[in-house]
């Protein structure tokens, strides 16, 4: 998939960002689309009961917000959770980018269909009841980045609160001695 995006962004604008900063807001206009080349930026919501749940994880070779390029603003804050760089484009340049050529149209609709798997991926896990069946699933679905993100994390792409997962995470501690 970066192959085609580096073509795509192979003039954009390269900026970089520290671990904590917000890229965008919610309600802010979108006017650029961003591409990863390194760290990590979640798209975070917070919940009416102030729990942050996260509907997007961007690493590198990611899109962030890729539905965005379809609105007039953003509908949640982008966080990095990491330092990092991204290229930037802005949200026309891109469409018309992909208008002049139908590989990277098809290869935007490809990733675009992905985004869509992903997001009910995470409604089936998030519509689960108790935290250890949220919590086995995800562990089955991300086996491999289990081990290197935070619980904090991992509790906001499940949707439920950091202490919630910590509990969780004891009993199975206890089980195991």
């Amino acid at each position: 998939m970066s192959d085609w995006l580096s073509q795509v962004f192979s003039d954009a604008t390269r900026r970089s960002f520290e671990k904590g900063e917000r890229l965008f807001h919610t309600g802010d206009r979108v006017l650029k689309v961003f591409w990863v080349l390194e760290g990590q930026i979640d798209l975070v919501r917070v919940t009416p009961s102030g729990n942050e749940m996260v509907l997007q994880s961007a690493g590198h070779g990611t899109v962030l917000a890729e539905a965005s390029v379809y609105s007039e603003s953003y509908h949640c804050d982008a966080v990095a959770r990491s330092e990092g760089t991204v290229a930037q484009l802005g949200t026309n340049a891109f469409k018309d980018r992909l208008a002049t050529n139908r590989i990277w149209a098809e290869n935007w609709a490809g990733s675009l269909a992905h985004s869509v798997q992903r997001a009910r991926l995470n409604t089936e896990i998030r519509s689960l009841k108790r935290v250890a069946d949220r919590l086995d699933f995800w562990l089955a679905v991300n086996s491999d980045a289990s081990a290197e993100k935070p619980i904090k994390d991992i509790a906001a792409e499940i949707g439920v609160s950091p202490e919630a997962l910590y509990r969780e995470l004891a009993k199975r501690r206890r089980r195991k001695v």
